[in-house]
């Protein structure tokens, strides 16, 4: 009997112990392992760029490094796209995805944002002789519009739901677009106009059309594993104070700066 009873207890002590870690928080997990896993694309300038070095820059990658710093451990960068980004999310390979991340319902369904970093929204993306040429959905909403975007990001997303009549032409090469929309091979990119009007310093035979009145109302937030509420307070505290205390303008300003 007394065996039985301590084969109990140990099994009752090993299951406590296994529940204990896998509902741990993130928060916890991070510090204890000493590193931020940060999920990002490397592919979205001015918030994430995977130079040839190797190395990331970017408004959010600098944030990145400021959130590792808050909690005394070091950035694991973890390489995503577009399209596997949520699935990476939702295999915990990340604590926390940035890099210029919309916030959408879809999204909103799988995982957690934290709070909003900065109000955007999508705007055509042209060359300057065609600025007028590309103003209103109804315009770009033609077969001879040729549409090029990222694939499996919100601005197909968006394509699909508002533009299905134009001919459509997905990259997996985010950075290649602007140079494609410079040599004729595509008509319009429809993205974010913060992108848009960082990109238009670095090409200067493109236009961001219309920025300050975009074609649909858009937010930018982190991703956050979703029911965490420890860890995601964690993160909108930082966050709060970043703003309250002027780094995350400081950052922003350094990289809306920057001509490429």
């Amino acid at each position: 009997m007394k065996k039985i009873l301590l084969s109990i207890s140990l099994l009752m002590s090993t299951t406590t112990a296994a529940q204990a870690e896998g509902n741990s928080s993130h928060l916890d997990r991070v510090i204890q392992k000493g590193s931020l896993n940060v999920c990002t694309t490397g592919d979205y300038k001015p918030y994430t760029y995977l130079r040839a070095d190797g190395k990331y820059e970017g408004i959010d990658i600098a944030m990145a490094e400021s959130l590792a710093a808050s909690l005394g451990v070091k950035v694991n960068w973890v390489p995503t796209t577009w399209k596997t980004m949520m699935a990476d999310m939702t295999s915990n390979r990340c604590d926390i995805a940035m890099g210029g991340i919309s916030v959408t319902l879809p999204r909103q369904q799988k995982a957690w944002f934290a709070n909003v970093l900065d109000k955007d929204g999508k705007i055509p993306f042209v060359r300057c002789e065609n600025v007028k040429k590309y103003q209103t959905v109804q315009q770009l909403n033609k077969p001879a519009t040729r549409l090029i975007e990222p694939a499996g990001g919100t601005n197909e997303a968006f394509v699909h739901a508002y533009l299905p009549d134009a001919y459509l032409t997905l990259s997996h090469d985010n950075l290649a677009i602007f140079q494609m929309l410079v040599d004729k091979k595509a008509d319009v990119m429809v993205t974010d106009a913060s992108e848009a009007l960082f990109q238009q310093k670095h090409y200067p035979k493109l236009c961001a059309v219309n920025p300050d009145k975009p074609l649909q109302f858009g937010e930018k937030a982190y991703l956050l594993p979703k029911d965490d509420i420890s860890w995601k307070m964690y993160v909108d505290q930082w966050l709060h104070l970043s703003k309250a205390n002027g780094d995350y303008q400081k950052i922003m300003g350094q990289w809306l700066a920057k001509q490429s």
